[in-house]
């Protein structure tokens, strides 16, 4: 079977699962059983994007143990194939908020020590414009800058529903002035979307999946954003910490709690302000039961942003349902 026979077989397939950005599905070849990742072409980009996800696979799999092998990539038309990866996603048996397997804990923080330990030489092509390393304070004020754009983007169509859920008119108001305070610590490939949809348990021990969204920046920013995804009960969070603190060299975990705490500051507002524009969207063709599990997310999702801007966290479901009603009632 060609590539391209193969690509054919995956646009036709009906059983795929798909992200914010890619199209992903298994099919059979005799060489065994691959995953298609097909991107998706209407979607709406509202996260910080470096490198094509198979320059960063080339990049990292020398170094990080549990990554999908890139078997093949083509320009026209647009797609990857990886090997499959057999397990269960984490997400499916550990969902967000609940204890993850101990395995996982080390494994993430594993990562995390591999990813740190790749020479800046290695890395892609990096823009002009992008900090050098150990300005993390330059690297803060870039992630907040696409923030805002998505913010302007889409202020005069959702400008009245980010008002009635009590977003402000400048949402990030409140983190500008801080980024100075962060501490300088040298750069590294970071995953920065380690979640649990994008991690496979095989065996006991954990593949690490979508890299799309790679970056090279603060290692603080990977495990904070690691935190705010995962959402671990509080035990689990601290001991993560703990084993990151000693098993990665020093100088990339330097600093204090408030480096984590102003990256998690802004990824409860950049999550608030994004995903009250994705759910909007989502709910116009949801069922009722998504609908309402859409709903009640975006309400937790808003309420923790509420905190950082000194807000009380009360917004209801309730309230985020009457709001949001004309998205997928109009």
């Amino acid at each position: 079977m060609t590539w391209s026979e193969l690509y054919g077989r995956a646009l036709e397939a009906g059983d795929a699962a798909a992200g914010y950005y890619n199209r992903n599905v298994g099919l059979m070849t005799a060489d065994g059983k691959v995953n298609v990742r097909i991107p998706l072409e209407a979607a709406d980009v509202m996260d910080l994007r470096l490198w094509r996800e198979e320059e960063v696979l080339s990049c990292i799999h020398p170094y990080v143990s549990r990554v999908p092998e890139l078997r093949h990539v083509c320009e026209e038309p647009r797609f990857q194939v990886h090997h499959f990866i057999e397990g269960r996603v984490l997400d499916t048996f550990s969902p967000r908020g609940s204890a993850a397997p101990g395995t996982v804990l080390s494994d993430v923080v594993t990562l995390m020590d591999q990813l740190v330990r790749i020479p800046p030489e290695k890395v892609p092509r990096l823009p002009a414009r992008w900090p050098a390393s150990g300005d993390s304070a330059g690297f803060g004020r870039l992630l907040a800058t696409l923030t805002r754009e998505v913010h302007t983007t889409y202020a005069d169509e959702y400008g009245e529903t980010f008002a009635r859920l009590g977003i402000p008119a400048d949402p990030l108001a409140v983190v500008e002035p801080l980024w100075d305070t962060l501490t300088s610590r040298p750069f590294a490939v970071l995953h920065a979307d380690l979640h649990r949809k994008n991690m496979i348990v095989a065996g006991g021990t954990t593949w690490f999946l979508d890299w799309e969204l790679a970056l090279w920046g603060d290692p603080a920013y990977d495990i904070a954003i690691h935190f705010h995804k995962m959402d671990y009960p509080e035990v689990q969070r601290d001991e993560v910490l703990r084993r990151w603190r000693e098993q990665l060299p020093a100088r990339y975990t330097a600093g204090t709690p408030e480096d984590l705490d102003l990256y998690a500051a802004h990824e409860r507002i950049k999550s608030a302000v994004v995903d009250t524009v994705r759910y909007s969207k989502q709910l116009a063709t949801a069922a009722r039961p998504q609908r309402e599990f859409l709903i009640a997310r975006l309400a937790g999702k808003v309420n923790a942003a509420r905190t950082v801007w000194g807000s009380p966290p009360d917004l209801t479901p309730e309230r985020v349902a009457a709001t949001l009603a004309p998205w997928w009632k109009g």
